[in-house]
């Protein structure tokens, strides 16, 4: 309707354009007049919605559609008109700003309508008169500012319609971020804080409270919408989804409602942010009542959180425990006396002055031909402290206080662009633009010490009080500050909220739970379920080696190299050291078997020492047996080599003390071997070979078949040498330390070299193994090279396959087992003769 009425306008005035000459001008309509006036040096205007509402009529297309008829009389709005019209009076009476210069006021009439909101603009820019005959169709303007309006929609229309015009627009009341671009609305300034940070205020607030899953209604214009916009972007930044956002407007139809109503009822968010007028809420309180909707934690604008008209009307307590955000409370000394004495509204106005009376009042003036009226009479001496309505209530101060800096603003301007000192110099309006650039970087006090400035954007610093709905013991409505924001503070300080004075819904001291899925743990880790909002997840937990130690992470971290983390996963602990210690059983037993082989050994040796003169000992060269003995011995002390932690030396020295200990007991069994085949030779007839396999060539090919050895492993040393180890691979939670071989192919030479050996004499013994002989060691030695050989075979898959330090423990058995297999083979049937068959020992070998 509104834009129709407009459109027709427009077409209208187009159509008695071209039937004109060019050069008058003629205004459309009935003449546009000022609901309250007061004529002055210099005009300010005031646009505000008297009426919230109009009456709506069919449109032919025939015929000129007839002025709106206004409802709905809004009490608000006088107080505002009346703020506007004290600080005028302020500064008329004062002294020391715009002396010799009288301010006048014209004050329209809205109805909430856009259209209507121009068209009053457009009134107040250029004048009432019907037609300019006679005149050029530009003229000065004829206010030098405007101070309105409420609604950021109509403030939106009203700024455009102006801007063009350098008119200033100071709104006391329009939030819209969108009024900020200064590209569209050059002209418009407010003394309320933008949307755009009471949108990002109400995001943090709803994070503070750990409400991550809520649902919204916004009023369908530009206020709502833009703010919601703001809103919701900076929840998004914050981890906030809106299950829901609902768009509602008065004039909606009962079956939108309805589908609305259906929606709130079967969401799961406990939370609902309004983006509304307070008139707004109070239908839809009616409609929430009647379908049963309680039980929801409201979040409010500065629109409606600190209406107490609203809070009164909330009779089923629906809205008990919202939160919101208000303009923090001020007073302007002397205001609220002036606005509860309507005399002045009396003398700005007569026409719109009965009206509000009558409203204000519940009475009707009588008219002269009515004789029978059988309502209230008004006889115009009522008094105002008989009734208890909208007007009476001062709970919109911070408002009333807006209205007020406005115009004071307007007059500092004013007052610095006239360069006034003990009296203005001028009284004639000054240009336009050079008043709007002087307004725009205006800066002062009020008389209450409040500083007013606008920023690049035409607005002020952004301040709120966080309020929270209340009742008293006596079951009436109060509005409690439990915190303030304010902008100007670093991020992590603007906010801050006293939790245990608030208040929640359904009167509980319990802060409310809306989220959508549950915070995940440390721990864990979320994923957002698929086709859902990202505040809908699962907590997967973290994987091996992954940790998160904070609520609701999106990702779980890698441990360092050297950590690992928790069973609970939500700490990176020091992986386990694994090594095989002298302090743990497997440590002990090697250790001690060991131990027990040397003793052996050394026992045996002093067995042979004792009887180093019998045949029995002196067979095979007693010295062979005596270097046999102590290369055993050092066979099995090597193995100790292997247990505990490895270092640099010890990675060294246990490899190649292994292979050269071996070498050097595998050369004297061979030794021992070619004894015992070069013997047989030697018995038989004309055979002299003993003499070139004495006890100096023993000697020198064990020392020969060593230094080779001795050789591979000083190569070894000296191009890559084993090196302490930090296995990371093979166990993930644990970190084995080992001795890497350094180079491989060192490693597998001195095994091959020994296992060359070894091979060697094994075949050589089972050569000699019949061999006619009363102590014959060939069948022994081939026994011995035998289990010798079988023990480092089965060591090479053993050694590859086996983790951690069970390698290490291999390699020790291979060499333990290696060396009681040629200790017990080769020894001790000797001992068992010694010992127990003593007479056996002086038996004198054939090849002795």
């Amino acid at each position: 309707m509104e834009h129709i009425f407009n459109l027709l306008n427009v077409v209208i005035a187009i159509i008695n354009l071209s039937r004109t000459n060019g050069t008058f001008c003629s205004l459309q309509g009935e003449p546009a007049y000022p609901q309250l006036s007061k004529d002055g040096d210099i005009i300010v205007g005031g646009i505000f919605p008297f009426h919230s509402s109009w009456e709506i009529t069919d449109v032919s297309y025939v015929v000129k559609p007839s002025p709106l008829n206004c409802m709905s009389l809004d009490f608000r709005a006088f107080q505002f008109s009346q703020s506007l019209i004290f600080a005028i009076e302020e500064i008329n009476n004062s002294s020391s700003l715009l002396p010799g210069v009288s301010l006048g006021y014209k004050i329209y009439d809205t109805c909430s309508s856009t259209a209507l909101g121009v068209r009053m603009a457009m009134a107040l820019v250029n004048g009432n008169e019907n037609s300019t005959l006679n005149e050029i169709c530009t003229r000065p303007a004829q206010v030098q500012a405007i101070i309105g309006e409420t609604y950021s929609s109509v403030s939106m229309a009203i700024a455009k319609s102006v801007g063009p015009f350098s008119i200033p627009l100071v709104s006391h009341y329009s939030t819209c971020e969108c009024l900020s671009d200064k590209r569209k609305y050059p002209s418009f300034l407010r003394t309320i804080p933008s949307d755009y940070f009471q949108s990002r205020a109400l995001a943090e607030m709803v994070k503070h409270f750990g409400w991550t899953w809520v649902g919204a209604i916004r009023r369908d214009d530009d206020y709502g919408n833009n703010g919601m916009a703001a809103f919701t972007q900076a929840a998004e930044e914050l981890g906030i989804c809106l299950e829901y956002s609902l768009t509602y407007f008065r004039t909606y139809s009962q079956e939108k409602v309805l589908r609305m109503v259906e929606q709130i009822k079967s969401s799961t968010s406990r939370v609902i942010v309004g983006f509304l007028a307070h008139w707004d809420l109070e239908i839809l309180l009616n409609v929430f009542h009647e379908h049963n909707i309680t039980g929801f934690q409201w979040v409010g604008t500065e629109g409606w959180i600190s209406d107490s008209g609203l809070a009164a009307m909330d009779k089923h307590k629906i809205l008990l425990g919202a939160i919101g955000l208000a303009i923090p409370k001020t007073t302007v000394t002397g205001l609220k006396d002036f606005i509860l004495d309507v005399h002045p509204l009396k003398s700005a106005g007569s026409a719109i002055f009965t009206q509000f009376w009558e409203a204000l009042f519940q009475c009707t003036y009588a008219k002269q031909n009515e004789t029978e009226y059988t309502g209230k009479v008004c006889t115009g001496k009522e008094k105002l402290s008989e009734v208890e309505n909208t007007f009476t209530d001062m709970s919109l101060m911070p408002i009333f206080s807006n209205v007020y800096k406005g115009v004071y603003a307007v007059a500092h301007a004013l007052h610095g662009l006239f360069r006034c000192t003990q009296t203005c110099p001028t009284k004639t309006q000054p240009d336009p633009l050079t008043f709007l650039e002087h307004l725009k970087r205006v800066r002062f006090k009020t008389k209450e010490d409040e500083e007013v400035f606008f920023d690049e954007n035409g607005d002020p610093p952004a301040k709120y009080e966080i309020i929270n709905w209340q009742t008293t013991k006596e079951h009436q409505h109060e509005f409690v500050t439990v915190g303030l924001y304010d902008s100007s503070f670093p991020p992590h300080d603007r906010l801050a909220v006293n939790m245990a004075s608030i208040v929640w819904a359904q009167n509980s001291k319990q802060v409310p739970r809306s989220v959508c899925s549950e915070s995940c743990s440390p721990g864990t880790r979320k994923a957002v379920q698929k086709g859902k909002p990202i505040c809908c997840f699962d907590c997967i937990p973290c994987a091996e080696g992954e940790i998160s130690n904070m609520t609701d992470s999106i990702k779980c971290d890698q441990c360092y190299q050297d950590y690992w983390s928790n069973p609970y996963r939500d700490e990176c602990v020091k992986k386990e050291i694994e090594f095989l210690s002298y302090e743990e059983t497997m440590g002990i037993l090697l250790t001690a078997v060991s131990i027990i082989g040397t003793f052996l050994t050394i026992m045996i040796a002093i067995i042979f020492f004792k009887h180093k003169n019998t045949p029995i000992v002196k067979a095979n060269n007693s010295e062979l047996s005596f270097l046999l003995l102590f290369s055993l011995a050092l066979c099995f002390l090597c193995s100790l080599t292997f247990i505990g932690q490895p270092s640099e030396w010890s990675c060294m020295l246990r490899h190649t003390a292994f292979g050269i200990i071996f070498v050097l007991c595998i050369s004297c069994v061979l030794g021992k071997t070619i004894v015992v085949l070069m013997a047989f030779r030697a018995t038989l007839p004309g055979s002299n070979v003993m003499k070139w396999f004495g006890p100096p060539q023993q000697r020198l090919s064990v020392l020969a078949f060593t230094l080779i050895q001795v050789l591979i492993c000083v190569i070894w040393l000296a191009t890559s040498p084993p090196f302490p180890f930090k296995n990371l691979k093979h166990y993930k939670e644990k970190i084995i330390l080992e001795c890497h071989l350094g180079s491989t192919i060192g490693f597998w030479a001195v095994l091959g070299y020994i296992g060359l050996l070894a091979l060697l004499c094994f075949v050589l013994a089972f050569l000699a193994r019949k061999l006619p002989d009363n102590f014959n060691e060939a069948k022994f030695i081939t026994f011995s090279m035998l289990i010798f050989c079988a023990v480092w075979i089965t060591f090479i898959p053993a050694y590859i396959s086996s983790p951690g330090k069970f390698t290490v423990a291999v390699e020790i058995f291979a060499i333990l087992a290696s060396s009681f297999g040629l200790l017990f083979c080769i020894f001790l049937p000797k001992c068992y003769i010694i010992i127990l068959k003593p007479d056996k020992k002086h038996q004198k070998a054939t090849y002795e």
